[in-house]
């Protein structure tokens, strides 16, 4: 009966002896050699040069930099793997990692309380926002998130959205009959159609060829998101009128963030609380360059709304917050309005 052969390292000092201490070193390399990196897939749908395109190129320079490369982020901005329509099941399948979807994404699989993010004129400033972002309703919300094979990770700010199409859009009677833009979410719909406008629901890739091609007339986004997508060329008038607010939920699959050792996770998580403060102050930066450039474009006008004009819109667009209470209850908006007062 044959014996069991050689271990690894016998057979390894019976090659060092046959070709020399040099070629040794190399096959004790080899044989050591460290893992294959970690890849950590990010995907997302809007331009490098927007606060969230530049909050996750943050995020992956900074794990690179404290794994030593042993963990590393690819970047897919742009739709270029998944776009609005499938980014989500692409990561419940696992087919990435991490992604960071507008609010609007969860209240349309069902996760009812991110739609109180769509509700217009509900925030008055982001210091409003970042109250039930990084408070207790904030956290509750992102935990929601795990029956939906989601692990929640932390918020982002892309800012108020405004109004753009031909012609400014000041007063209700502005809107009716246009065909507006808008992400998948049944609180914006109610918005526009409470306008008298027609709400069209598009990929965010899709919307500077539909503006071109007459598909629609208009859409709401924040200033970044308007310049950097493209939009001025193809839309004269931008009203400032601050109905809503944009932002994004960071999340990641929980297969993989289950699987990552703790350490793993912690330097993911202390990594991504940095690059969320990176982006949300980018955001804010990126919107005041964005509203003077605009301002500087011969082709687009901007328009501001006077306090009575505000109102106006306001007033008109009321019975959308008694649907979402007929859906949501009206205990998540009162807190809201009880712990987040401006």
């Amino acid at each position: 009966m044959r014996g069991i052969g050689p271990s690894p390292w016998k057979r390894l000092a019976r090659r060092c002896r046959a070709v020399g201490l040099g070629a040794c070193w190399l096959l004790a390399g080899l044989a050591g050699a460290a893992p294959a990196p970690m890849l950590v897939r990010f995907s997302h749908v809007v331009a490098p040069d927007t606060p969230k395109g530049l909050m996750v190129e943050r995020f992956q320079a900074l794990v690179a930099q404290r794994s030593g490369g042993r963990i590393r982020v690819a970047v897919y901005p742009d739709s270029q793997l998944y776009g609005d329509q499938d980014e989500i099941e692409a990561l419940q399948l696992g087919a990435v990692e991490m992604l960071a979807p507008s609010l609007s994404k969860f209240s349309a699989m069902g996760v009812g309380g991110f739609e109180v993010f769509d509700l217009p004129f509900l925030f008055q400033d982001l210091g409003q926002v970042r109250c039930v972002t990084r408070g207790a309703i904030g956290r509750q919300l992102l935990e929601d998130l795990s029956r939906h094979r989601m692990v929640g990770l932390g918020f982002l700010d892309n800012g108020f959205k405004q109004m753009s199409a031909a012609k400014p859009l000041r007063e209700p009677g502005d809107f009716k009959g246009l065909r507006l833009r808008i992400q998948a979410s049944r609180v914006v719909a109610a918005q526009m159609r409470a306008l008298g406008a027609h709400p069209v629901v598009l990929p965010f890739g899709e919307t500077q060829r539909a503006l071109a091609s007459g598909v629609v007339d208009g859409t709401e986004n924040p200033l970044s998101n308007f310049l950097s997508q493209g939009l001025a060329p193809v839309q004269a008038a931008v009203t400032l009128t601050d109905h809503g607010y944009l932002g994004y939920a960071v999340v990641a699959n929980p297969r993989f963030w289950a699987h990552l050792a703790a350490p793993d996770r912690l330097l993911l998580q202390q990594a991504l609380a940095e690059a969320l403060e990176h982006g949300n102050r980018q955001s804010a930066d990126l919107n005041a360059q964005a509203l003077a450039a605009l301002r500087q474009m011969p082709q687009v006008r901007v328009h501001a709304l006077t306090p009575p004009q505000r109102d106006a819109l306001r007033q008109a667009m009321q019975p959308v917050y008694a649907d979402f209470q007929r859906r949501n209850g009206a205990p998540l908006l009162r807190r809201i309005q009880d712990e987040c007062a401006p």
